[in-house]
């Protein structure tokens, strides 16, 4: 198996976490120009120097956003999640919902209640009866992870003897 070179092996740590620039060859700044620290691929990295450089330096924003290969409303996208987060408010964030919006609380009682009247009801039965008793289309695997979470709490809940 060939070894990967140091810079491919950051191009994919970069694109794995969403950092990778869109648009390295935008970037115009000189400290990006060199071989070094500065890398015009790390997103992450180029937004600190454009919103320092503004802010420090005293640069126009219109400039510093064509400098660094970004939008002026990218700008101060960039410059509201530093000042908010610092510089991890720069790293984007996991994209996608964050929690299992579909199915509330009031429908996950209602699978487990149908669930125990009739034991043999699969997953993908409960999923549309889901959809046609509250209108959400949901996954099968959406309802077995529900329930099985619901299952976790209930055994945590109760106290071991």
């Amino acid at each position: 198996m060939a070894r990967k070179k140091p810079s491919d092996r950051k191009i994919e740590s970069l694109k794995s976490r969403g950092c990778l620039h869109p648009h390295p060859e935008r970037v115009k700044d000189p400290l990006f120009g060199q071989e070094g620290f500065f890398d015009p691929r790390d997103s992450v990295q180029v937004k600190y120097e454009m919103v320092r450089r503004a802010r420090v330096d005293g640069v126009a924003v219109a400039a510093c956003a064509a400098t660094f290969g970004f939008s002026r409303p990218s700008f101060y996208q960039a410059q509201v999640a530093l000042q908010r987060a610092g510089i991890q408010g720069l790293v984007p964030a996991k994209p996608g919902p964050r929690s299992a919006h579909k199915l509330s609380e009031e429908i996950v009682a209602h699978l487990e209640e149908h669930r125990s009247q009739s034991p043999g009801v699969t997953a993908a039965d409960l999923a549309q009866m889901v959809q046609q008793r509250f209108g959400k289309k949901v996954h099968p695997r959406s309802v077995e992870r529900a329930l099985a979470r619901r299952g976790k709490k209930r055994q945590q809940a109760v106290p071991a003897r």
